[in-house]
């Protein structure tokens, strides 16, 4: 293999290759990350949407389908945080990904456990906060990438934010084939990390009813809406998406009441856990209180799509990448074939 290749995100993850699958909420099953893991790449478990003190189990139940070491992504200012950093203490589990309202005491129990601390950021002066408080590796997700998402194209960012801080960078946002990770090793980064392009794969829990949304999309169909939370967010153009634009703030207001106490039932968290999630929130992401409001609706309309097979009523998170991608190979499958792209990429280029 090609000695670009092999990284200081290999070196420090233990994975074969830079190439990471990022922790979705619905999407990213023990399941998916095995098949990720075993393929030579490395994956997060998705806790976000698990409830805490199940999180422990999940992490069991991926150790059963892998010996490959792996990761755990959740939110540190959701409810039941410090419970899940204890369970990945506690397993050795070799990374944490992270990304809304960094926790500098949080992340520092992490680091005394020895376990890699991976944020995702999305502005090259939220890469330097994440450095100082203590990253090893950054997520820099740019405007392509699925879900919220900013304005500036992964490739200015990643380059911007390559210069700006002294660990490895992951690029995120765009990327599908070895190609992409050339150019992203190009752009100073060390490696990537995708989401879409794992969605569509064997191992993906997505009812087939959803994925053939995401296989049925060009590239226009892929867009940035405000429609879900009032927050910017990329995703594959629906029905809900057309019906929330139409709702005006009263109707999404209820909606996301719903949200909150669908959320609230699965978390088995409390009202005032998640008022002080929310309040949380607002402080460290500068939210209107609208958008504050709001914030349930993303997670439970994901739902509805990933877990429920009910793609018209649920929102359909997603990367510009999703309108180049026609088929569902295995991870392993995926992976083995994006390093043979990437070595004639790089042979190509006299690399």
């Amino acid at each position: 293999m090609s000695p670009a290749l092999k990284t200081r995100v290999t070196e420090l993850l233990g994975s074969s290759y830079p190439i990471i699958q990022t922790g979705m909420g619905w999407v990213s099953t023990p399941e998916l990350v095995a098949g990720v893991c075993n393929g030579g790449g490395f994956g997060f478990l998705g806790a976000a949407t698990i409830p805490p003190d199940d999180v422990e189990s999940e992490i069991l139940r991926l150790k059963e389908l892998t010996d490959a070491p792996f990761g755990v992504n959740f939110l540190m200012d959701a409810p039941g945080a410090d419970v899940i950093i204890a369970a990945i203490v506690r397993q050795g589990v070799k990374a944490a990904g992270y990304n809304r309202a960094p926790n500098a005491e949080l992340i520092q129990r992490l680091k005394d456990g020895g376990v890699v601390c991976v944020p995702t950021c999305g502005a090259v002066k939220h890469a330097l906060k994440a450095e100082k408080l203590g990253a090893d590796i950054i997520i820099v997700q740019g405007s392509e990438g699925g879900g919220h998402t900013g304005a500036t194209p992964t490739s200015l960012l990643v380059s911007a934010a390559a210069d700006a801080v002294s660990v490895p960078i992951l690029a995120a946002g765009g990327f599908r084939d070895g190609r992409g990770l050339v150019a992203a090793l190009a752009l100073g980064a060390e490696g990537i990390a995708m989401g879409t392009r794992f969605l569509l794969t064997r191992e993906s829990p997505v009812p087939e009813i959803t994925t053939d949304r995401y296989l049925a999309a060009s590239v226009d169909d892929v867009i940035v809406t405000r429609e879900i939370d009032g927050l910017p967010q990329r995703v594959v153009t629906n029905e809900l998406v057309d019906e929330l634009a139409g709702k005006g703030p009263v109707g999404r207001l209820w909606l996301a009441f719903r949200s909150a106490l669908e959320l609230r039932r699965l978390t088995g968290a409390s009202i005032p856990e998640l008022l002080k999630s929310g309040l949380a929130m607002r402080k460290n992401q500068r939210l209107t209180r609208s958008q504050m409001l709001l914030a349930a609706n993303a997670p439970m309309l994901a739902k509805l799509a990933m877990n429920d097979g009910d793609p018209v009523n649920g929102y359909l998170p997603s990367g510009s990448v999703a309108g180049m991608i026609d088929d569902r190979p295995t991870c392993a499958e995926l992976v083995g074939r994006m390093v043979e792209e990437a070595e004639l990429a790089l042979k190509q280029l006299g690399a």
